[in-house]
């Protein structure tokens, strides 16, 4: 079966069964909605506006896809348009736009949020917190989603997960780190709660937007900047400003992407055409997931073999100084948000339930693969 063709089933299958468990009355005011709604010659037309460059590899495909997909499985019935950061609106005011209405759909990661909601940063990665299946696992069989949804419900947006990118990197230098004290003084790119955490050994944190992060490290506007990993690092260039390239990714074992829906324009669509943006998100996410881990590898060696960048792990002791300053800001967000501590406690409460099954599993098959492997 092609692709086309399978999404654009799935879409309708997807619908069936929602449509299925109405009773008489809801089944038949669903199809008179869909009989009189919208038609591929008279469509629906949404407008996404994103965090990221226009076609940016992974991140901005991903809100691609979610947009492609809605389109397809709805056989034109609902076209969504796509603008990358700055075409409508910048890239760190996706949430008000959205909210606002002036796009019925954002994609970006909720942590760039968090001035307006200190909870938002949980639902995009938490440092030392959970790898990209636990993630998925709290989100969608646990409180996560639930969660969200409330945090967001006040400014009329539904989010949902809009991709992951894996385990991320911990970052990009221009000099060695190799012990807390060269933190010190540096002026580093990174968002969310990490950056909190590296503000606590001395570092000027900025929440540089992606497609202005080359230039400034480039530049020497800043000495530092963490990004995603080698996939999207490779895209944009970082390689050719900084040779120093560390992990592990502390601060975003796994990052979850969202999709922004505004309220009042999902509620507005038929019931089957609500079902096909779910549906189209799930697989758009699935898709960012799998790309990121078949693409990552590859780059790294690029990066490494033929642009001589030098792979660096963070030293035990700065592990350790991390671990701390990340349990201080944690408790700091949580003791000041009553909402952000709901997150933190379902959350960490989730973490401390599945690493037993994590470690006894993946871990110790990794150990032993790796072992025969070498």
């Amino acid at each position: 079966m092609k692709r086309r063709e399978f999404l654009t089933w799935a879409g309708v299958a997807g619908a069936a069964t929602a449509l299925t468990g109405c009773n008489s009355e809801t089944g038949e005011q669903a199809g008179a909605a869909t009989a009189s709604g919208p038609t591929a010659a008279d469509p629906i037309r949404w407008k996404m506006v994103t965090t990221w460059p226009k076609n940016f590899p992974g991140l901005g495909t991903g809100a691609n896809n979610i947009a492609k997909y809605i389109t397809e499985m709805s056989g034109g019935r609902l076209v969504v348009d796509v603008y990358g950061a700055g075409e409508i609106v910048p890239a760190l005011e996706v949430f008000d736009a959205v909210k606002a209405g002036t796009a019925e759909m954002g994609h970006g990661a909720a942590y760039y949020w968090q001035g307006k909601m200190p909870a938002a940063a949980f639902f995009a990665a938490m440092p030392f917190g959970l790898t990209a299946d636990e993630m998925n696992g709290w989100l969608y069989h646990g409180e996560g989603i639930a969660l969200w949804e409330e945090l967001y419900k006040p400014h009329g947006i539904i989010p949902r997960p809009g991709g992951n990118t894996g385990p991320q990197m911990g970052g990009w230098f221009r000099k060695p780190i190799e012990s807390v004290e060269d933190f010190k003084g540096l002026k580093m790119r990174l968002p969310g709660i990490g950056g909190e955490v590296l503000r606590r050994l001395d570092v000027s944190v900025v929440n540089t937007p992606g497609g202005e992060l080359f230039q400034a490290l480039d530049d020497g506007t800043i000495d530092a900047a963490e990004w995603v990993g080698p996939f999207n690092d490779l895209a944009f260039g970082f390689h050719r400003a900084a040779k120093y390239y560390y992990a592990p990714g502390w601060q975003e074992p796994s990052a979850t992407m969202e999709a922004l829906i505004n309220q009042e324009a999902y509620e507005a669509l038929p019931a089957d055409l609500q079902q096909i943006v779910e549906g189209a998100i799930k697989s758009a996410a699935l898709d960012m997931l799998s790309e990121f881990t078949a693409r990552n590898n590859r780059a790294l060696k690029t990066l490494t073999e033929e642009h001589g960048v030098e792979l660096r792990y963070f030293s035990d002791e700065i592990m350790e100084a991390l671990f701390e300053k990340s349990n201080e800001v944690l408790a700091e967000i949580t003791e000041g948000d009553a909402f952000a501590k709901r997150v933190y406690e379902s959350l960490t409460d989730y973490r401390r339930d599945v690493a037993g099954w994590t470690e006894g599993s993946e871990y110790t098959f990794l150990t032993s693969r790796q072992r025969f492997l070498d």
